[in-house]
This record gives C-alpha cells, sequence and structure tokens, in this order.
C-alpha cells in the first residue's frame, strides 16, 4: 500500500509493494465474533461501550551545533524489553515510550559535527542558527527509571510562528527518480550510492560527498530496521494476527528478491566497483564483499520510512522520490502543527514551517503518514508502534481508564469497514483479519505479555500489536 503524508506541495510517502483495487463494501460482522476475542461477554459489550480517551505523546532526533542551550540533564538507561511500541522515528530507540519531556541537549558527536559540515558545505549552513540534532529524555515506563535518550531535531533558538525551521536547497536532496509504487526500484539506486561511499569504490563524486549524510542513516539491521515487518521472523509474523500484513509482507520480500537477482546480482558480478558492501582486500574473494539481498531489504526499507514525495515544477505535473538531509531525521507526533512545503526543482527550496510558536530546546516534529495511517502501516514502513494522539481528539477510554492510542483505532474502524482510510477492505478480507483476531481472546494477550514469557522483540512487537488493535474494538462499541 501507499500512503501520502500531505503537505501543501511535498507529501512524505510510505513506498511499498503495489497498492490493492480494493473495493469499498458495507460489511456485515457476526456481532457475536467481536466479544469472544475480546474475551467479554457478547450482551454486556454491546450495551456497556467502554469510553476512551487518546494520550498525547511526541517524539523527536538527535542533536547538533556549536551553540549551547541550558537544558535539563535526564538519566539514560539501557532499553526496556517490555514495550516495543511508542512514537518514534529516524534513530530512535526501539523502546515504546507513554511520554515525553521537554528539552533536549546538543549531538556533538564526531558523526554529527561532520553532518553539520556537509549542510555547511551544500549550502545548509543558515539551518545551524535554528536548528541541530539533539537527545531527548523519554518516559517509557512507570518508573523514573525507565527513560530513554531519542534523537531527534532540537530548536537552538525561538522561532515564531510562519517563519522557516529547516530550510534545504534541493540540490542537496537525493532525488530517487519519479513517484511509483514499488519501493525497491529507487532502493536499488540507494543502495548503489551507499554502497561507494561504505566501500570506497569507484564512482560520481557527489555521492562520496554524502557520505556525512549517509553515516546519519540507521544502520543496516539496527533495532530501528528491525522494527519493521519486513525483518520478523515467521514466528513473529504469525502473531500478528493479522493475514492482511503477513500477505503484504511477503509481497514485500519477493519483490526484493526479484530485484535483486534481476539487477543488482547481476552489475555486481559485471563491475568490481557496483554494490560492493566492504572494500576489497588483498587475498578477498572477488565476489565475497558484494552487497546481499539482505542489504537491498535494508535500503526498501530506508525508502519506505524515510523518503519524501516531492512535487516537481508547476508545468511537470510530476511528483519525485527524495531523501532530504535534516528533514528527514525529524521524529513522528500525530500532533505535530508544523507544514513542510516545496518542489523538486533546480533552486527550490525544501522547508519545514513553523505551525505554532517553537522554543528554545523544543522538539522539532511532524506527522507521519499524514496523520491518517494505523499501526498496520507503521510497523511494516517505520518500524514502531504509534502509541500517540491528542486528548482532545479522544473521545472514549478502555474500561480501566487507560487512554488507547489513535493508530490503533484507525486499524479497527478499517477491519470495520468504518473511518476515512486509504484503502478499503472487501468483505471477505474483513472476515478473515475478525477471524484472526479470533483465535485468542485480548484477556490471554495482556496476560501473555504481562508473564514476560514472549522475550524476542519482534514477537513482543507483534503481541503488543494485536494487543492494540483489540483494545481499539472495545472503544468502538
Amino acid at each position: 500500500a501507499t500512503a501520502y503524508h500531505h503537505w501543501e506541495e511535498i507529501h512524505q510517502v510510505k513506498t511499498a509493494s503495489k497498492m490493492k483495487a480494493y473495493r469499498s463494501s458495507v460489511i456485515s460482522i457476526n456481532a457475536m465474533l467481536l466479544p469472544l476475542l475480546l474475551g467479554t461477554n457478547p450482551v454486556q459489550s454491546f450495551l456497556s461501550p467502554s469510553h476512551n480517551s487518546l494520550s498525547k505523546t511526541s517524539c523527536m532526533f538527535p542533536p547538533s551545533v556549536s551553540t549551547e542551550l541550558s537544558m535539563a540533564k535526564s538519566k539514560t538507561t539501557k532499553k526496556k524489553k517490555a514495550s516495543s511500541s511508542g512514537l518514534k522515528g529516524f534513530g530512535s530507540s526501539s523502546s515504546a515510550s507513554s511520554k515525553s519531556t521537554a528539552g533536549g541537549t546538543i549531538d556533538r558527536s564526531q558523526s554529527a559535527l561532520k553532518f553539520y559540515d556537509y549542510l555547511q558545505r551544500n549550502g545548509g549552513g543558515d539551518n545551524l542558527k535554528r536548528v541541530g540534532l539533539g537527545y531527548f529524555p523519554l518516559q517509557i515506563g512507570p518508573n523514573e527509571e525507565d527513560v530513554i535518550q531519542l534523537r531527534g531535531v532540537i530548536a537552538l533558538r525561538d522561532i515564531s510562528k510562519g517563519e522557516p525551521i529547516i530550510e534545504i536547497p534541493y540540490e542537496m536532496a537525493l532525488d530517487l527518480g519519479r513517484e511509483n509504487a514499488d519501493p525497491t526500484l529507487p532502493a536499488t539506486a540507494l543502495l548503489q550510492k551507499y554502497c561507494a561511499w561504505r566501500s570506497n569504490s569507484d564512482g560520481p563524486p557527489g555521492d562520496k560527498e554524502r557520505g556525512d549524510y549517509f553515516a546519519m542513516l540507521p544502520p543496516y539491521l539496527s533495532d530501528d530496521c528491525l522494527g519493521s515487518t519486513d525483518f520478523f521472523s515467521d514466528e513473529a509474523l504469525e502473531m500478528l494476527q493479522s493475514p492482511m500484513i503477513v500477505e503484504e509482507t511477503t509481497s514485500r520480500r519477493e519483490l526484493v528478491q526479484a530485484r535483486y537477482e534481476r539487477d543488482v546480482q547481476p552489475m555486481a558480478e559485471m563491475s568490481s566497483n557496483l554494490y560492493r558492501w566492504e572494500s576489497s582486500k588483498e587475498g578477498d574473494d572477488a565476489d565475497s564483499n558484494i552487497a546481499t539481498q539482505s542489504h537491498l531489504q535494508w535500503a526498501s526499507w530506508i525508502i519506505t520510512s524515510r523518503v519524501l514525495t516531492v512535487q516537481g515544477s508547476p508545468e511537470s505535473n510530476t511528483a519525485n522520490r527524495v531523501l532530504i538531509p535534516l528533514i528527514d531525521m525529524c521524529n513522528h507526533d500525530r500532533d505535530s502543527p508544523h507544514i513542510l512545503t516545496g518542489r523538486a526543482m533546480p533552486g527550490g527550496m525544501l522547508k519545514v514551517l513553523a505551525g505554532v510558536d517553537v522554543k528554545s530546546g523544543d522538539a522539532i516534529n511532524i506527522g507521519y503518514g499524514g496523520n491518517v495511517e494505523g499501526n498496520d502501516r507503521f510497523i511494516q514502513d517505520y518500524g514502531f508502534l504509534d502509541a500517540g494522539g491528542s486528548k482532545e481528539r479522544g473521545e472514549k477510554t478502555k474500561g480501566n481508564g487507560e487512554f488507547v492510542a489513535e493508530a490503533y483505532k484507525i486499524v479497527a474502524k478499517k477491519l470495520l469497514g468504518k473511518g476515512r482510510t486509504t484503502a478499503k477492505l472487501t468483505v471477505e478480507e474483513e472476515e478473515r483479519a475478525l477471524e484472526a483476531l479470533g483465535e485468542t481472546s485480548l484477556k490471554h494477550d495482556e496476560e501473555l505479555l504481562a508473564s514476560g514469557k514472549v522475550v524476542k522483540s519482534d514477537e513482543r512487537m507483534a503481541l503488543e500489536y494485536r494487543i492494540g488493535v483489540k483494545n481499539g474494538y472495545t472503544v468502538l462499541w
């Protein structure tokens, strides 16, 4: 499925396998099925709807620049295995978030300083007067020590509503060609450039110049990408209890395999400079350092999680897939008021405009997926579960007063044929989805999660996903 993040003239896209042609239908659902999968009494469930209100959580990214900010220090602990959901984005932890704290610290690591120099060299230096990369304390559990550091974009001074927060020249962006539904095509182009930098192979000078930007991308097989179903085990996929996610994930993997066998492997075998993941050493086998199919899978995930679809010139009526340094480092916040605008054309400027007044030390976040997508897309395309949504939009809570994230309600509405979604399911697909969720009750799932018996991160994330979806049903009755 392809889902768009709507901006003024620039869209964030989650490109994945080709969107099916779904037909809209009115679904008739067995009224007894939902209570059974939730482990509740059918009559009580429909007569006593619980009321839900959504919690607001926000996410952030890395720090930068020599400007000094006076911000509160935060504790850092190891990631907690108890949860893998939460609002996240580029360079973030794989742990869950329930709330975030204000203020952050500037990132002055060696890689960050090189990235700031890269911005300076390529016409983006003025941004460093306004923003940098930073770390923000994020509460992931009930205890005081349950805090991780989340990397994101941080404001270095106050910025008034309507002013630009980030401005990146189009020429600095990496244009990966026309928009289409197959992420493996731009992924091959990205992988080739990334490998040329990583292995120090011969290639266009511009590709090596981007090395300080490439170094900021989530590494191969890092926690960030492993949160995506693209890297789930078969057991974890089964635990999702979602036939549609499993089928799309399988389709995406098949696309990667076909692209690798058709384009990457033959080109790598023909040229000693193409698609080399590591630098060649004396005595190495000629093909030992060729990028693997798994590397292409990683590059495809970079496309689905970070590429922005940007409209071209007004005359062209086209849209291109573009990686935009710094802008693509903004984390996700479903309630972000900021506006992204610009055109993919020579001389164009790609911007994030302040939707509200920004204070020094604030995280600069944007809303992924146009703020209309649910966690069925987030777990596939971004590799995390969105636990956010403002209380103002939430109308109901579970019976115990806990908030149910809007991203789960969106999935529940889709499976029930309700609400605004980018794709309608057929009656057969909805029935299959509900039947799969009914394999276990909500009570059983919550007890299993609390038991600590599920320790593998992908399996735990799958369990959290199906619990969230079932909780979403409770607020729709």
